[in-house]
């Protein structure tokens, strides 16, 4: 929403979401620009392949690309299994990959851009999250080799939120005492992590390879 309140047509993939998807379509287009729902495994190439051939075809181009798909759990470090471990890693490391591969031609032919999703996860160790925090930590680093392997013509950078607060009633009591340990004394938005997408989407591509961290100081 945030691109397409900047004028951007928007492409959202989804893997079980339709509907959501379709809503969000609607939302987009009500601001009066182009949207697009594509259904998309981003640790699949064949699928990954149909959903960028779609996007170019509908839009014609490719500018911006943002690899958020994203997946989340909490599992003490004994407890971990193989599985949960792969499956992480394929959708925070391998789908980027993947998709941001794809994207390629498309991008150095408008001098695109790249904005990744990482975590303060990413950057600091939660013992109940050593598959996440691992994931999201070489996620930072692809971050960073794929700024320096795809310049100058595509900037590539990433986003790191701290802990944001979606309203879930289940986790007011953790984000009301993460909220005391932050700085800034609150928890982020999701309209933080949008803004700074956005900027990252816009900005010079002098501005390269880099983490920013949206999480009020609370990594400080």
């Amino acid at each position: 929403m945030a691109l397409a309140e900047a004028g951007a047509d928007v492409t959202k993939t989804f893997l079980e979401s339709a509907r959501e998807a379709q809503q969000t379509v609607r939302q987009v287009e009500k601001l009066g620009v182009r949207a697009l729902a594509i259904p998309c495994d981003v640790t699949n190439p064949k699928s990954v392949r149909a959903a960028v051939s779609e996007v170019v075809r509908k839009f014609n181009r490719l500018n911006i690309l943002n690899n958020n798909a994203r997946r989340y759990e909490t599992v003490h470090f004994d407890r971990l299994s193989l599985q949960q471990w792969d499956t992480i890693f394929a959708t925070h490391v391998r789908g980027p990959f993947l998709v941001s591969k794809e994207a390629l031609p498309h991008l150095r032919k408008r001098k695109g851009r790249i904005v990744n999703l990482g975590s303060l996860g990413g950057l600091r160790p939660w013992a109940t999250h050593a598959h996440y925090c691992s994931s999201k930590a070489a996620l930072h680093m692809l971050t960073k080799v794929m700024a320096k392997a795809l310049a100058p013509e595509i900037a590539v950078n990433c986003v790191a939120p701290g802990m944001i607060d979606l309203g879930e009633k289940s986790a007011a009591a953790f984000m009301k005492r993460m909220a005391k340990q932050t700085p800034t004394r609150r928890n982020g938005t999701a309209a933080d992590v949008a803004a700074a997408i956005r900027f990252l989407a816009t900005a010079p591509h002098f501005i390269t390879g880099q983490i920013i961290v949206v999480d009020g100081g609370l990594g400080l």
